[in-house]
């Protein structure tokens, strides 16, 4: 399967507008919607490696700053759950009413603070979401009454070296009750940088999405 282009694009949400760089492989039925981590953006070299392999699985990608570049200068606006997520679920809704992506199932990918927004968001909007995958995540930050809520099959990822986030995402994977596996990449620390770790991740994610997402 060739390389499907990349564009740049204006999401209109709350007044304001966001940037967004979006791919849609031909035949496309499915698109995954990125969440970032703190003090990250659209532009994020591994979530964009990342959305390049799930492209190639035939899945159309949507990266997108959460905040502005105004907000992000504001260290606090990268750690607030609430506001994240109902960025998200203002793109997931933008989505769902764009011509070229209506009819596509929603699945999340969530990095760092981002998963929690994915969660947070997955819980709210109930089975419109159809799958989500964290790397890296902190998805006990969407709280245990968040979590027990999703219901799309969720994929935890973390890095066999990231002691404290490993336990967090444990806790996590107990508070919820939806179809869920926890993987940890053996030899990687939480931002995935040994070599062929952030592979092994996004190979990881590109299944998940394969599995719950197309055929959702």
């Amino acid at each position: 399967m060739g390389k499907t282009e990349v564009m740049d694009i204006e999401i209109p949400i709350g007044g304001r507008v966001h940037m967004g760089l979006l791919g849609i492989p031909a035949s496309a039925n499915a698109i995954v919607v990125f969440a970032h981590g703190s003090g990250s953006s659209r532009l994020s070299r591994r979530n964009n490696y990342v959305a390049e392999l799930i492209r190639v699985r035939g899945i159309a990608t949507l990266l997108f700053d959460l905040l502005t570049e105004e907000e992000d200068r504001v260290y606090e606006n990268r750690f607030d759950i609430p506001l994240l997520t109902d960025r998200l679920i203002e793109v997931s809704q933008w989505v769902a009413t764009r011509d070229e992506l209506v009819n596509m199932a929603i699945g999340y990918f969530g990095a760092s603070t981002g998963a929690a927004a994915a969660l947070r968001a997955a819980a709210e909007l109930g089975d419109t979401i159809a799958a989500v995958v964290s790397r890296g995540g902190r998805p006990d930050l969407a709280g245990d009454e968040d979590l027990a809520r999703v219901q799309a099959p969720t994929l935890l990822i973390v890095g066999g070296y990231d002691d404290v986030v490993i336990e967090l995402n444990q806790r996590a994977y107990r508070a919820m009750q939806c179809t869920r596996k926890l993987e940890i990449v053996p030899g990687a620390t939480h931002l995935f940088e040994e070599p062929g770790t952030l592979d092994q991740a996004a190979n990881l994610a590109c299944d998940w999405f394969s599995q719950y997402l197309v055929t959702a």
